[in-house]
């Protein structure tokens, strides 16, 4: 019976986390983002899973806790902040001044402005100090902001995320793959 109950596991989640490639609007459906258990090198290891909960930089540094908090944010309907985040990540390894340019005012526009579509929730004084900023970009133009959006994400999502039953699902998951 006990070999029965385990083949059902396994063929419950029987897709791969991928690291969350696909998008999901809900967690009842996140378990197609789970490694199958026979997938050993997709599997994710309870250790990992339980760092998650040690400090919110190990969750964004690991790709599929990454992936996962995403994953969470889109269900609370508040994934502006970890996008512009990644967003801000990506800004920094930009070399040229022209690109850098164009991709902080696009970050801008997208996130940061009055009415933006993804406006992140910044105060006036930050959002009119990058404004003047953006009329010379440096590779640290968006660091305080992203500082405040880490932050924020840090002290409200975060907790959130490791009490969700998404992430107990995840944490439940991994001690039957191991």
């Amino acid at each position: 019976s006990n070999s029965c109950q385990r083949q059902n596991t396994d063929k419950q989640y029987t897709t791969r986390l991928g690291c969350l490639s696909k998008q999901s609007d809900s967690y009842s459906d996140f378990s197609e983002f789970l490694p199958p258990a026979r997938e050993t090198t997709a599997r994710l290891s309870t250790d990992e899973v339980v760092r998650w909960s040690e400090s919110f930089d190990q969750l964004l540094s690991h790709k599929c806790g990454l992936a996962a908090f995403r994953t969470f944010l889109k269900t609370e309907f508040s994934d502006e902040n970890i996008e512009f985040w990644m967003a801000c990540e990506e800004y920094k390894k930009v070399k040229s001044c022209t690109k850098m340019m164009s991709k902080a005012n696009k970050i801008f526009k997208e996130f940061i402005d009055v009415q933006a579509p993804r406006e992140v929730n910044i105060d006036y004084r930050t959002r009119e100090k990058i404004k003047q900023s953006l009329e010379e970009p440096s590779s640290s133009t968006l660091d305080e902001v992203q500082a405040q959006v880490y932050s924020l994400m840090e002290k409200d999502s975060y907790p959130r995320f490791l009490r969700s039953k998404m992430y107990q699902e995840i944490l439940t998951l991994s001690f039957n793959w191991t």
